[in-house]
């Protein structure tokens, strides 16, 4: 086992969380909490974060595959698996299942994205081996009882409808179509109306025991646990699971329809714009500076360009923000706003010139102090809960970070130079947009790249 300080992430603020949650970075910066390396019996690797003082465990884990490993035309099989994971398992039907949960306190959530299937567990000490028990049911022996399976399937064709007159919905939905044609990233990842009806409880053990494998498994816990019983723990949950997943080949990706804009004729008060181009990737060495530039140029704060520009000065929408996407096989960045019908027109305009001048100039130092400053401060954001700190741990595993990364991180943004950030603005959104749009804008029209 190894250690390593999480000091770099315990500003004031998270001092203050201190108060009211059970953080397990606990005591200020003089008493950091190490991450240890627990390996297990059977060789499998987490990452823990002991804290006796906290009567809690919460676990986090991934596997690789998530809603690229659904079946050629059936998407939305690892949404349907994630939602009937807890549905029975076992030798327990599923009311029975729900009771053990519930009546012990003992969370458990499971998920699917693109690229991986997530999953959640937190329990109290004193229920700790029926919550790890019941985990390992639901990952080793999930039932999928018809009764459940036509639930589930009935709940989600009931929230695919209600996209379908959804404009946020649509353009999601739409710009990834275009982005990635032929692509899994171009699928939807809950599936449609015409894939979900033929999903098959076949469908789902197959997903399962093709994915569900120890070499891609990542694993965090947080709490009053020592490294051996942790490492005990693990074993009963994951041991018996295959060694090695049988994933479908995902070719690396870009955007493609960079300059074409979509438009979608639906009768709603506002339209809603989305829009995206090439990214940076996790791995790239170029990444912190992208990160930081995205914050300046609308990262979701109330002094970022795009939200002074579009919302304080013209009052044009409610709010905008962008973001990096870091997939497994792509690396995006993409943005959303909502503006009224007659002021599409000048929102996207002014969209476009903000970002060609960001682009042509970068950040004024100025603002890059005051981005560096708030993205190293609000990081601890992500660590006040257990829960939390689990999540991340098994994030910066996904990204191959380095178990190191949490202290590491100050360092890498201090030492972004204005040169850097003026260089790496050139490579954000320098290809142009995919946008799309979808509601009645006045004077907009859809248009092909180059158009």
């Amino acid at each position: 086992m190894s250690g390593r300080s999480l000091r770099a992430l315990v500003p004031t603020i998270l001092c203050l969380a201190l108060l009211a949650v059970p953080v397990l970075v606990a005591g200020g910066p003089a008493a950091a909490t190490p991450i240890e390396r627990v390996t297990s019996p059977g060789g499998l690797e987490a990452w823990l974060v002991r804290e006796p003082s906290v009567p809690l465990i919460a676990l986090s884990f991934a596997f690789a595959g998530g809603a690229n490993d659904d079946p050629a035309g059936r998407p939305g099989v690892a949404g349907m698996v994630t939602d009937l994971l807890d549905e029975g398992a076992g030798d327990l039907e599923s009311k029975v299942f729900h009771e053990r949960l519930e009546s012990n306190a003992i969370e458990m959530s499971f998920s699917a994205e693109r690229d991986h299937v997530y999953g959640t567990l937190r329990t109290l000490g004193d229920n700790r081996d029926l919550a790890f028990d019941l985990l390992r049911l639901a990952l080793n022996a999930p039932r999928f009882d018809s009764e459940a399976v036509e639930r589930v399937r009935a709940q989600t064709l009931t929230s695919l409808r209600r996209a379908t007159s959804s404009p946020g919905e649509i353009a999601s939905l739409r710009w990834w179509q275009a982005a990635f044609p032929g692509h899994p990233y171009g699928q939807p990842t809950r599936g449609s109306l015409d894939s979900v009806p033929q999903i098959t409880t076949d469908d789902l053990r197959a997903y399962v025991r093709r994915v569900f494998a120890r070499s891609t498994l990542k694993i965090a816990l947080v709490g009053d646990i020592d490294a051996a019983t942790a490492g005990t723990l693990i074993d009963r949950v994951f041991g018996t699971l295959p060694a090695a997943p049988e994933l479908q080949s995902v070719p690396a990706a870009a955007p493609q329809g960079l300059g074409r804009r979509i438009v979608v004729d639906l009768d709603v008060p506002q339209a809603v714009i989305a829009f995206g181009g090439t990214g940076i990737a996790r791995k790239d060495p170029d990444f912190i500076a992208g990160f930081i530039l995205n914050h300046i140029l609308g990262g979701g704060s109330m002094s970022s360009r795009l939200y002074q520009e579009v919302r304080e000065k013209r009052g044009l929408a409610y709010g905008i923000r962008t973001g990096l996407v870091s997939l497994t096989h792509a690396a995006l960045v993409s943005g959303n706003t909502a503006t009224r019908d007659d002021r599409a027109a000048e929102t996207l305009q002014i969209i476009d010139s903000e970002i060609a001048r960001f682009v042509e100039a970068g950040p004024t130092a100025e603002e890059l102090a005051k981005a560096k400053s708030y993205v190293k401060g609000a990081y601890a954001l992500n660590f006040d809960t257990s829960s939390k700190i689990a999540g991340q741990l098994v994030q910066i595993q996904l990204d191959d970070l380095g178990i190191d990364y949490v202290e590491r991180r100050q360092a890498l943004i201090d030492a972004i130079t204005l040169e850097d950030a003026q260089r790496v603005a050139k490579r954000l959104f320098a290809g142009g947009l995919l946008v799309t749009v979808v509601g009645r804008p006045q004077g907009v029209a859809a248009k092909d790249p180059g158009g």
